[in-house]
């Protein structure tokens, strides 16, 4: 049974991957990233991989959160993931900090590489 995550920390884990390896990452690539992962954890788990909403049309995938969040860059490339505030227990200093990458486990972990090798794959293709 996999877990549900939020689809931002999901898209930090893509961001951190594809800036590591050095390639092209912008708001299409994520919703695209996105939209496999989906399409994959339904077919593996049975339920939604995001505790957002997804919204979809014949064409379109869009996870309404994440893309607004990253719609300021249009169709630049992101080098890091976006902030969120944070306030620890007990304390009252409210803190700014990149979403964190989730602690998948064993075979979520294939899953979002999986996804992220169709992703590649896919860029390959229609560069050549």
């Amino acid at each position: 049974m996999g877990n549900v995550y939020n689809a931002h920390n999901i898209a930090s884990y893509f961001i951190y991957e594809l800036n590591e390896s050095h390639e092209f990452v912008n708001n299409i690539s994520i919703q695209s990233l996105l939209s496999i992962v989906e399409k994959k954890w339904h077919q593996t788990f049975g339920h939604t991989a995001f505790k957002e909403i997804v919204h979809t049309k014949e064409e379109s995938y869009a996870v309404k959160e994440v893309y607004e969040t990253y719609q300021a860059y249009g169709t630049n490339h992101i080098s890091l993931p976006a902030t969120e505030y944070y306030l620890k227990y007990g304390t009252f200093q409210l803190v700014e900090r990149t979403y964190s990458v989730p602690n998948f486990t064993q075979e979520e972990e294939i899953l979002v590489q999986v996804a992220l090798a169709h992703y590649r794959y896919v860029l390959l293709t229609t560069a050549s």
